[in-house]
C-alpha cells in the first residue's frame, strides 16, 4: 500500500482553507500536512519537508501563488491551483502546475486532481528506475531507440514532454521525472521544473537577472536554468559566483 499523499493547503482565507481541509480529509489515502495563509509560509513549509502536493491559491498577500510556484525547487512538491480566477490557467500550466481547480471546489474534481499527482509520483511498474542503454520513444514511424548521450535536453510544454537529440526531436509519454529515473545520473540535471539538461551538450551558460542561467546547446537551443539549480551547477562545475558563499547564505 502506498503512503498517504501529504497535502499542504495554501489560501489567505481561513474559511476556504478549512473547507478544503474537510474535503481532503474525506478522501482516501490523502492527509493534510499543514496550512499556509501566504506564499512565504508555503516556501518555509516546503523547505521543512514532508509535502507532496500544494493546493495553492492565486491571489495571496505578498507572494502570489504563481510567484511561490516559481520559487519552489524543481524536484517538487507538485502544485494544484485552487482559485476563483480562471484567467491565470495558461500561465499556471506554463509554470508546471499539475491542475487548475476553480472554486467552489467539488469533491470529485479535487479527487481527480490529486489522483493526477499520485500518478506522477507512482510511475507504472514497467517504467523501471533502472538506467537504460537506449531510451525507447514511440513515433508515427515506429519506436526510436535513442542513446542517452545523444540527448541534449528535454522540456515540458502544455503537459507534453519533448526530448531533443542529435538525431531529431521527439514527443514522449515519459514525464520529466521518469526520464530522470531512466537516464544515467552522470551529466543529466533537472535544471527547472520544466526542463532536464545534459551538460555534455551545453556550449555556454549565460547569466540571467533572476540569478539563473540560459543554457545554450550545440544545436542552438536554449534552456532556462532556475536560480536554485544554477547554484547547484556552479558547485558541480567548481565555479563560484561573485559574493556567493559555499553555504548558500
Amino acid at each position: 500500500m502506498s503512503p498517504p499523499l501529504r497535502v499542504l493547503i495554501a489560501d489567505d482565507e481561513l474559511v476556504a482553507r478549512k473547507r478544503l481541509a474537510r474535503l481532503v480529509a474525506a478522501l482516501p489515502g490523502i492527509t493534510v500536512c499543514g496550512e499556509a495563509s501566504d506564499g512565504a509560509a508555503v516556501l518555509d513549509m516546503v523547505r521543512a519537508g514532508g509535502v507532496d502536493v500544494v493546493l495553492l491559491d492565486i491571489h495571496m498577500p505578498g507572494l502570489s501563488g504563481l510567484d511561490a510556484l516559481a520559487l519552489l525547487p524543481p524536484s517538487g512538491p507538485h502544485v494544484i491551483f485552487v482559485t476563483a480566477h480562471a484567467d491565470h490557467a495558461v500561465e499556471a500550466f506554463e509554470h508546471g502546475a499539475v491542475d487548475y481547480v476553480l472554486k467552489p471546489v467539488e469533491a470529485s474534481r479535487l479527487q481527480k486532481a490529486l489522483e493526477r499527482v499520485r500518478a506522477r509520483l507512482s510511475p507504472p511498474a514497467e517504467a523501471s528506475a533502472r538506467p537504460l542503454d537506449r531510451l525507447p520513444i514511440p513515433t508515427r514511424q515506429g519506436i526510436v531507440l535513442v542513446a542517452p548521450e545523444a540527448i541534449s535536453h528535454a522540456t515540458l510544454e502544455d503537459e507534453l514532454v519533448t526530448v531533443f537529440t542529435t538525431q531529431g526531436d521527439y514527443l514522449t509519454d515519459f514525464s520529466l521525472q521518469e526520464l530522470v529515473e531512466r537516464l544515467p545520473t552522470e551529466g543529466f540535471h533537472r535544471v527547472h521544473r520544466r526542463a532536464l539538461l545534459n551538460l555534455a551538450h551545453v556550449t555556454r551558460l549565460e547569466p540571467l537577472e533572476t540569478g539563473g542561467y540560459l543554457a545554450r546547446t550545440g544545436r542552438g537551443h536554449t534552456v532556462e536554468v532556475s536560480r536554485q539549480s544554477a547554484r547547484e551547477l556552479r558547485r558541480r562545475l567548481g565555479l563560484r559566483r561573485g559574493g556567493e558563499e559555499e553555504s548558500g547564505g
